[in-house]
């Protein structure tokens, strides 16, 4: 088993086929949010603080930060969001930008090993993210096309994201700090979608020993009930490899779904977590659906009997 490990200041976690699914929290990002994105661009960081302590109230294992603002000091901007979530939890961080400049300023104030989210398989992207990501000790998200594109063929996704990988061995990053994104599509505009990121995970755990992740929020873009799609594709995904997930862990039928899943594939020992959250107490008096008698039960201590207290003090 290939196990990815990232962390902050004082916690870690560990992504792998046998560890329980890593949820990365994919609030904090203002695209498509016109007043998050105004906020932060003015320096207004207080809907960002809600997003992250609803995020690690739902369960989230990991958060992703983005500041990716039109026209906005994007380097600036996602340095001191990470500092203010950090300051706010303890959870690691995926720092997400497509600018390299933000990316180093993200990773030169982050404290503990992050996740930087992410190299795509062009070479002038590869010989500017990788470098960054040996100096900084991080991990990082492969997404798997290049100068070509995005192919609707699995296989061709799957040799962009091994090259990623042997370049990032020739950087000197190791195999398990390396976590592929197959580049899951909308399933309303690419009916096979699902299907061709199913096909490549099992390859990615098998054949090329890595880790994985997806943004899986994409696959009902432009669908009613998205929360419905989500939680169905993350099971399935889940069932076929996928170790993470950039997704959003307040809504309830995607916690449902991971759970179930980490229930199913063995991790989640004796169901433990599920018994947990789901358990529901007997009404009072019953068990089991019986009523019972409480007494008989050892739910309640036998009735005091008249004359106990003198044969208690020697006098029977």
């Amino acid at each position: 088993m290939t196990w990815t490990v990232v962390g902050s200041a004082k916690r870690e976690v560990v992504i792998g086929d046998d560890r329980p699914f890593v949820v990365i929290g994919e609030r904090i990002n203002p695209t498509g949010r016109k007043l998050l994105a105004e906020e932060m661009k003015n320096g207004d960081f207080s809907r960002v603080e809600r997003d992250a302590l609803a995020q690690v109230d739902a369960g989230a294992h990991m958060l992703d930060v983005n500041a990716g603002i039109p026209l906005a000091d994007e380097p600036a901007i996602l340095a001191r969001t990470i500092q203010l979530v950090q300051s706010l939890t303890d959870l690691p961080l995926s720092i997400d930008s497509s600018i390299v400049e933000a990316l180093e300023a993200g990773l030169a104030v982050y404290q503990g090993k992050a996740l930087v989210n992410s190299v795509t398989g062009e070479d002038e992207r590869l010989e500017r993210v990788l470098p960054l990501v040996k100096k900084y000790g991080a991990a990082v998200v492969a997404i798997s096309n290049d100068e070509t594109g995005i192919s609707e063929d699995p296989d061709v996704r799957f040799a962009v994201a091994k090259r990623i990988v042997e370049r990032a061995a020739d950087h000197g990053i190791a195999r398990e700090d390396v976590v592929v994104d197959p580049l899951l599509m909308p399933i309303g505009a690419m009916p096979t979608a699902g299907r061709q990121v199913y096909r490549i995970l099992g390859r990615l755990r098998d054949e090329l020993g890595v880790n994985s992740t997806c943004g899986a929020s994409n696959v009902s873009f432009g669908l009613p009930n998205r929360e419905g799609i989500n939680g169905a594709f993350l099971a399935m995904a889940i069932a076929s490899g996928l170790t993470s997930a950039i997704t959003n862990p307040i809504a309830e039928g995607v916690r449902t779904a991971v759970m179930a899943a980490d229930v199913l594939q063995g991790n989640d020992q004796d169901a433990a977590r599920w018994i947990r959250q789901f358990r529901v107490a007997p009404p009072e008096g019953e068990i089991g659906g019986r009523r019972i008698n409480r007494r008989r039960a050892g739910l309640e201590p036998p009735q005091r009997i008249a004359g106990t207290e003198a044969v208690a003090a020697g006098r029977g």
